[in-house]
């Protein structure tokens, strides 16, 4: 072969690049935008761990006798309980790690924080049966968040099966507020009412009643105008008086599912005696 094949030969032509050059190039290319989707990503997860930690310090100060600090801090929770997932949707984060690390959360700040402050609250002088009812609140809150991971796909998105697990510590907070407004935190049926409250909310979280999921609800366009004067006069209701509006809300939104239940029983028979008079 001569010189002028040798000049012509394809593997004259190739330009190797040292290890590593090219590799570190392209790294720092992607390196923001990396680190952008990672904080993207991050985010929900930060509000999840704002949940968590609401829910350890609803427990310290429910122990410490701060009772008003531990209901405020579970409302607190709910909160971020809402954004974590709004904020998921929006950026398309949602992830399996995001889902399992919101039901943990969950267990402590809407299952484990309201059963202490329901028990230290109420139930700690009825002893071991109050703590009975403080933990089958607690019991009955794990069981329908596993049910809830487990049916996600195989349910209705417009509608949860039992009652949600933050609505149940909502509604705890709601009436120890109520009995700090009424004057009624020393009063002697305080055990009473608050074990048959744990009790029924603990029943109703693992029931089959449905309840109206707010995630996945749409407001049609033409109701905006009476949506917002409904907003309006429920802010200047729950400024004035918050512990009512927020009182009234959560228990309507609690009976919500037996209610259903009633109203679709009804209209069942209903139609069962039309179809037989017909």
């Amino acid at each position: 072969m001569d010189s002028n094949e040798k000049s012509e030969s394809p593997f004259r032509k190739v330009r190797l690049i040292p290890r590593g050059k090219g590799r570190r190039r392209r790294l720092k290319r992607r390196g923001p935008a990396n680190r952008l989707r990672q904080g993207i990503y991050l985010l929900p997860s930060l509000f999840t761990a704002g949940n968590l930690f609401c829910g350890v310090f609803a427990i310290l100060f429910a122990i410490n006798g701060e009772y008003h600090k531990a209901a405020l801090l579970i409302l607190a929770a709910n909160l971020l309980d809402g954004v974590d997932g709004a904020v998921a949707r929006l950026t398309h984060t949602t992830s399996q790690f995001g889902v399992e690390f919101d039901s943990l959360a969950d267990v402590v700040s809407f299952g484990v924080a309201p059963a202490v402050l329901v028990y230290v609250f109420a139930l700690q002088p009825w002893g071991t049966w109050g703590g009975f009812g403080a933990a089958l609140f607690a019991v009955c809150g794990a069981l329908r968040l596993a049910r809830f991971n487990v049916q996600t796909l195989a349910t209705e998105k417009t509608y949860f099966t039992g009652l949600p697990i933050p609505a149940a510590a909502a509604m705890i907070a709601a009436t120890i507020f109520m009995h700090f407004m009424l004057g009624l935190e020393n009063a002697g049926s305080k055990p009473l009412v608050f074990i048959v409250v744990a009790c029924v909310l603990a029943g109703l979280m693992v029931s089959n009643f449905r309840y109206f999921s707010l995630k996945q609800h749409h407001f049609k366009k033409r109701s905006t105008i009476g949506l917002l004067l409904s907003a309006l006069a429920v802010i200047i209701l729950a400024i004035a008086m918050w512990q009512i509006v927020l009182f009234s809300a959560l228990l309507l939104y609690t009976l919500s599912g037996p209610l259903l239940r009633l109203l679709a029983v009804r209209k069942r028979r209903r139609e069962e005696q039309a179809l037989v008079q017909a």
